[in-house]
């Protein structure tokens, strides 16, 4: 299977969307001014990008996989 034959179907509704953005942030910040750091901070730092990362592209895996829609259009 090549990559132009996945096909993604946006899943994400613009209030999920704002939200993991702001968790991005939020963890971003976090380990960037060391108020949480190590093993802790790495994580956070990692989930707060890929919830950044879904809500740029507008598509979550897991709830692709969970046949989970938060936006309007059913199409």
């Amino acid at each position: 299977m090549s990559i132009t034959q996945i096909h993604m179907k946006k899943n994400l509704g613009s209030t999920d969307r704002i939200i993991r953005v702001l968790i991005g942030i939020a963890g971003a910040g976090l380990y960037f001014t060391n108020t949480l750091t190590g093993t802790a901070g790495l994580v956070l730092l990692i989930v707060g990008l890929v919830l950044a990362l879904t809500a740029v592209i507008n598509w979550c895996p897991i709830y692709s996989a969970l046949g989970i829609r938060t936006n309007k259009k059913t199409a």
